[in-house]
């Protein structure tokens, strides 16, 4: 028998029409809008904007001088910001939701080793992601706001935009969840043979230099905030080289495997 026929494509049978995907994908879709629209629904009766915009602004609002509160410089920024937050919050809490929508759509045209690589890399960069977010917001604000409310002169009367702030905020997420994927990016490198795990090694100092570099750029003025963003750099790094070596050994395609049997 040959070698077809011993292992039949996994995906025989599954093979759909143009449109079929089309509509597939536009349910999906809405599948997820649904999804957002319903958490948005629910967080503007429970808390409510008002109340997620002081959560969000808490970690600066605590630095404020006695006395001293933000401030809208924008006709409508008192009801705007907040809805922008709630949206915000809508889909970060549905993310899950909405990347699951996203695999049910390409998991049908996947190989079995292909699924066993793409879905713990969805489920890690979200985490990852959370991860980052929730690190900045509880830890890196909680060390720079009083540090930078430190440096303002005597003279100037700290009132920060609500509009501003909100800006700040996404800026800083998006720097830390994102940076914070750094495994995520080591293992793909790594797996679409772009890079060797020995090479990863020997590029430690490197990274290290390059962490720097984006840490003194997005983070706020102070030691104590790109050091935050620059050692889980650094640590998470570590941790893609060894999360690639295991995704290296368990998700290899059938031929890769057998050839690399066969190399031994």
């Amino acid at each position: 028998m040959s070698d077809d026929k011993k292992s039949p494509d996994e995906l025989a049978g599954t093979e759909q029409p143009f449109v079929q995907h089309l509509v597939e994908l536009r349910d999906r879709l809405l599948y997820s809008v649904y999804g957002v629209g319903v958490l948005f629904l629910v967080l503007v009766f429970y808390p409510g904007p008002s109340a997620l915009y002081d959560l969000l602004a808490m970690p600066l609002v605590r630095t404020l001088p006695e006395g001293a509160r933000m401030i809208a410089t924008g006709v409508v920024s008192p009801f705007l910001v907040p809805i922008k937050v709630t949206v915000l919050a809508s889909f970060g809490v549905a993310l899950p939701w909405v990347l699951y929508q996203v695999w049910a759509f390409v998991a049908p045209g996947l190989y079995r080793h292909e699924k066993r690589l793409v879905m713990p890399l969805v489920v890690a960069s979200t985490l990852l992601f959370y991860t980052g977010a929730a690190f900045c917001y509880f830890f890196v604000f909680g060390q720079a706001f009083p540090a930078i409310q430190k440096m303002a002169p005597v003279s100037v009367a700290v009132s920060p935009d609500i509009e501003a702030y909100l800006d700040f905020v996404i800026t800083m997420f998006i720097a830390f969840g994102v940076a914070f994927e750094v495994p995520i990016v080591v293992v793909i490198l790594a797996r679409m043979g772009m890079v060797t795990v020995v090479q990863l090694k020997s590029f430690r100092s490197y990274f290290v230099v390059g962490a720097a570099a984006v840490a003194g750029i997005v983070t706020p003025p102070d030691p104590v905030s790109m050091l935050a963003l620059l050692v889980p750099m650094c640590v998470l790094y570590e941790v893609g080289i060894w999360a690639a070596q295991v995704f290296i050994t368990h998700t290899q395609a059938p031929d890769e495997d057998t050839a690399a049997k066969s190399s031994q």
